[in-house]
Parts: structure tokens; C-alpha cells; sequence
């Protein structure tokens, strides 16, 4: 067997019970799939980001803050996005800086400040929101009528996970 090539989930499982049985690989059943679909995903959603002004990441960011009500803290928002604060910060600034959102004191913490999309944002988001969206409907569509059990099984995952979370 040529040892440069990537084995498959199984085979790399495989490895690591053979060389490492004290460790317990059952997630990796779990995992290993998971980051394969979301590696596949973001594949299949180049296209959309080829010539963009957004990043995908800077795209989750807008798209949380598009239809929002009232403006919103940095933290809640690394927190919804399932991302660090240090990153929420960094994208926050580029996108400050290139117009596409407003931030302004936050009179009830000095600390933070609070966050609202600008027209320019909106303007960008509008436009690119819904390619991003046809193409993800292009390459889920394979899931027909598995589509209701893989949604389920994803929700069970996630409630999974959060409970697995220390409270905030």
C-alpha cells in the first residue's frame, strides 16, 4: 500500500485502533463524515465566492445581521456563529472598514459595542444571499426523500452537542 495516499474514514479509524487501542475512536464515525460534508460543502460553494466581495465567513456574519431588530453585541453574535470572539472582532473590523456594517458605543457596557449591517451591507447581502442559497439547493437536492431524516438526525446532533457545552 503506497503510504501517501489519504485513507478513507474507516481505514484512518482503522490505523488508530491498531496502533492505539486504549483510545476510544467511536466518534470518529461521527466526525469524520461531519468534516467531510462540510469540507465537500464549502467545495461546492466556491463558485458562488469566486468573484464575490465577501468571504464566506464574512457572509455568515451579514446574513445574521441582516433582518435583525435592534443592533447586536459582538459576543452574542461569535456566539450564534459558533465562532471566537478574536474572529467575530477581526471579520467585524474588515467589514467596518469596507462599509458594510456600523458599530457605535455601547452606552449599557463600555466594553462592547453594538453592531447594525449598513445599506451597503444590505445592498451586498441581497445580491449574494440568494446565489449562495440556489447553489446549496443545487447540491443538496441529491437527498430526495432522505432529505426529512438527514435534517433530523443533524437537529438531534446539535441538540447533542449543546447540551454537551458548559452554560454561559
Amino acid at each position: 500500500m503506497d503510504t501517501q495516499t489519504p485513507s478513507g474514514p474507516e481505514q484512518l479509524r482503522q490505523k488508530w485502533v491498531n496502533a492505539r487501542p486504549d483510545l476510544n475512536t467511536s466518534s470518529m464515525y461521527v466526525v469524520s463524515p461531519l468534516k467531510r460534508a462540510q469540507a465537500l460543502l464549502a467545495i461546492a460553494l466556491e463558485s458562488v465566492y469566486e468573484t464575490s466581495e465577501l468571504t464566506p465567513s464574512e457572509m455568515d456574519v451579514l446574513v445574521h445581521l441582516r433582518y435583525l431588530e435592534e443592533p447586536i453585541i459582538a459576543r452574542r453574535l461569535a456566539q450564534w456563529l459558533g465562532v471566537s470572539r478574536a474572529a467575530v472582532s477581526k471579520m467585524l473590523a474588515k467589514l467596518e472598514g469596507r462599509g458594510l456594517i456600523e458599530r457605535r458605543a455601547n452606552s449599557a457596557d463600555q466594553r462592547s459595542a453594538l453592531v447594525t449591517i449598513s445599506q451597503d451591507g444590505i445592498a451586498v447581502i441581497d445580491r449574494l444571499f440568494p446565489r449562495h442559497l440556489d447553489r446549496e439547493a443545487q447540491v443538496l437536492s441529491g437527498l430526495g426523500s432522505d432529505r426529512d431524516r438527514v435534517i433530523e438526525a443533524l437537529e438531534l446532533l446539535v441538540k447533542t452537542l449543546e447540551r454537551s457545552l458548559p452554560h454561559a
